[in-house]
């Protein structure tokens, strides 16, 4: 597993990351969000949808992985939308993106 899943693990057991459609959108139009991964197998209305939403409101977002690591990566069944909510993990995961040939997307 690649360091940036393992990263996205602590960030859940610290409790500064949020997972599913609702939670993700809400923590991006409070800006609580400081950091969106989305699974390279979304759909391509949710890569739109979340896209649009972090460029609106100034939020870095990386497409990479599928849904079933990521979920694995959190300890829940398959996960589509991630979001952190500590500036400190999401400095941490974007500085391991440039060490993972698995991340499609940065922005």
């Amino acid at each position: 597993m690649s360091k940036m899943l393992s990263h996205l693990g602590l960030a859940v057991r610290a409790g500064k990351l949020v997972t599913g459609d609702e939670l993700v959108l809400k923590g991006i139009r409070s800006s609580e969000a400081r950091l969106v991964v989305i699974a390279a197998d979304a759909s391509p209305n949710t890569v739109k949808k979340f896209r649009d939403k972090c460029r609106t409101y100034k939020i870095p977002l990386i497409i990479g992985f599928d849904r079933d690591r990521l979920g694995s990566s959190v300890g829940k069944p398959e996960r589509v939308v991630l979001a952190l909510t500590d500036q400190g993990f999401a400095d941490m995961i974007a500085k391991e993106i440039e060490n993972t040939s698995e991340v499609e997307y940065i922005e």
